[in-house]
């Protein structure tokens, strides 16, 4: 019912989107010089189509939906953005919940070429289902009578250098269907960012190998569990990688802070943002008080404008690795 209603809104708002573009449309066409059009909705997707696009990036248009900084979990496309999707030629996104709009849009696209690329469907087996682990808050979800439960994936499977690499050469695949022309230029450049991936794994393992500690708490949202299970780390969290909840209760503080103590754990780590209220808290309840606050970015919040001051998905996770070692000392 639900996705019979998305359907039903999605090609209202393409029908719309028709009737107030007709008057540039033919402009468009013509501005158009057959560019390859891809849109891709998160930044890691756009950033990987950037790679392996390389030397080609000028021949191709490429959308970043979500590039004003709003959150994966809250966001809903515009119209332009459907119009967008209904005409590309490569369209790339994850695939979860967050997405469910996604397949209504598809429905109605008009390009019946476009190569599609789901995040999840790709991964397969490989995706993991979310879980509540001891001492981490449950959302609490209303559910219709006689609703079934299903199982909810992690989405921020982008937050593993391995499942960037499997990703980057599916994509490199679908671009090279998309654009024959230029396929040997996509093999290679997507050759040669694995490469870069692979490199900076092995940086990550020889990290935690050489940790005397391997845990990380979380005074926050947890999106880190792909990259935490690839090196064997253990973790502790207020909330799951896609919790929508801002507070937490006495008891998460106050075990989260005890594990703080137990474990002389000497950092509290945070997501991006500017709320750390809840990492603070945990702080002013252990013994000591003094541990520092981290920030691991998970790449949910990334501009266009921090694109434009040079953010690349590399140099995250380069970072992240960084903030990695000094929580884990």
């Amino acid at each position: 019912m639900i996705k019979r209603v998305l359907t039903l809104l999605i090609a209202v708002v393409i029908i719309t989107c028709c009737f107030c573009a007709c008057s540039v449309k033919s402009d468009a066409s013509a501005a158009d010089d057959g560019k390859l059009k891809i849109v891709t909705t998160i930044f890691p997707e756009y950033d990987w189509v950037m790679n392996i696009l390389g030397e080609n990036a000028s021949d191709a248009n490429v959308t970043l939906l979500l590039g004003n900084g709003v959150d994966l979990h809250s966001y809903q496309p515009t119209p332009e953005d459907i119009l967008k999707i209904s005409t590309c030629d490569l369209f790339i996104y994850v695939g979860g919940e967050s997405d469910a709009w996604v397949d209504a849009a598809l429905q109605e696209a008009t390009n019946k070429d476009m190569v599609v690329v789901n995040l999840l469907d790709v991964l397969g087996n490989s995706v993991k289902e979310e879980e509540v682990i001891e001492g981490m808050q449950a959302e609490e979800e209303g559910k219709a009578e006689g609703e079934e439960d299903e199982p909810e994936y992690d989405e921020h499977v982008w937050l593993s250098l391995r499942n960037t690499s499997v990703l980057t050469q599916n994509i490199a695949d679908a671009l090279q269907k998309a654009d024959p022309a230029h396929a040997d230029n996509y093999r290679d450049n997507a050759a040669s960012y694995i490469e870069k991936l692979e490199a900076l794994d092995k940086d990550y393992q020889a990290a935690v190998d050489a940790a005397p500690l391997h845990t990380l708490l979380f005074g926050d949202r947890f999106p880190f569990r792909y990259l935490t299970d690839d090196y064997g780390l253990d973790y502790y969290a207020a909330f799951v990688g896609c919790s929508a909840e801002t507070e937490a209760s006495f008891e998460t503080i106050t075990f989260l802070a005890h594990k703080v103590d137990e474990l002389g754990l000497p950092a509290v780590m945070t997501i991006e943002g500017d709320n750390h209220r809840i990492a603070e808290t945990i702080v002013e309840n252990t013994q000591s008080k003094d541990q520092k606050i981290l920030t691991m970015d998970s790449m949910q919040s990334t501009t266009a404008e921090d694109i434009a001051n040079g953010a690349t998905y590399l140099s995250i996770m380069e970072n992240n690795l960084s903030v990695m070692k000094e929580a884990l000392q």
